[in-house]
């Protein structure tokens, strides 16, 4: 939780709150930056210098992450449960691509969303979900086409591929037309797998309880009746 939320985390105290708040944005445009200098390198064909500035700009903005978490944790009121309580922001250090995805929140938070508790939390849910599936499915194909392009008989040899193998992996459909062949590429697969199921349950489970939902406001809407009034 940040002084962006509208609240202070008793284990981070106002001094941490205060900081979060000025490097929210900062950091979120560091992870952006990271992500195009990334795809980049991965997709482009760059020149050397090119591609050295690319490799700076790659470690500088990653480097701004391990940074601010160790600021964070110096500012902590109680510094260890602070980051026991707070698992995400060592994710964001070690994985600053995922950090755009704080963007969603204003999306879920906009006044679309808001007609109850129950609603305007599914719409949340949703949106979180479906970021983070385009995300990591964009993030993945990367990794997989950077480890894959230059292996002995691998078959995913262009990006479109690559995106292609990661939509149907998460997706749990598995065409089995593209499949990585190293070991990196192999390990990736698997997370995006085990993320996959996990992802399409979410969405599943969130969708049937939206529309059980509905179908229960219809029918006690039908069913309410209507008082009749009496002759004098």
């Amino acid at each position: 939780m940040t002084a962006t939320d509208g609240q202070t985390d008793p284990w981070g105290g106002t001094r941490q709150a205060r900081w979060q708040q000025a490097v929210d944005w900062p950091l979120t445009g560091a992870a952006i930056l990271f992500l195009l200098a990334y795809s980049i390198t991965v997709i482009a064909d760059v020149d050397v210098a090119t591609a050295g500035v690319l490799r700076v700009v790659i470690v500088v903005s990653w480097a701004v992450f391990p940074v601010s978490y160790v600021v964070e944790i110096m500012l902590a009121r109680h510094p260890w449960q602070w980051a026991v309580r707070h698992p995400l922001s060592l994710v964001f250090v070690l994985l600053p691509l995922l950090r755009p995805l704080r963007l969603l929140r204003v999306v879920a938070h906009s006044t679309v969303f808001q007609h109850s508790a129950g609603t305007a939390f599914r719409a949340r849910v949703l949106v979180y979900l479906t970021g983070a599936a385009t995300l990591v499915t964009y993030i993945a194909a990367l990794a997989v086409f950077e480890a894959e392009r230059t292996a002995p008989n691998a078959n995913i040899v262009s990006f479109g591929d690559s995106f292609w193998w990661a939509a149907v992996t998460i997706t749990t459909v598995g065409y089995g037309d593209f499949t990585p062949v190293t070991l990196r590429g192999r390990g990736i697969a698997t997370a995006l797998m085990l993320g996959g199921v996990g992802v399409v349950g979410v969405l599943t489970a969130t969708l049937s309880s939206w529309i059980v939902q509905r179908v229960s406001e219809l029918e006690e809407r039908n069913e309410v009746p209507k008082t009749v009034k009496r002759p004098e």
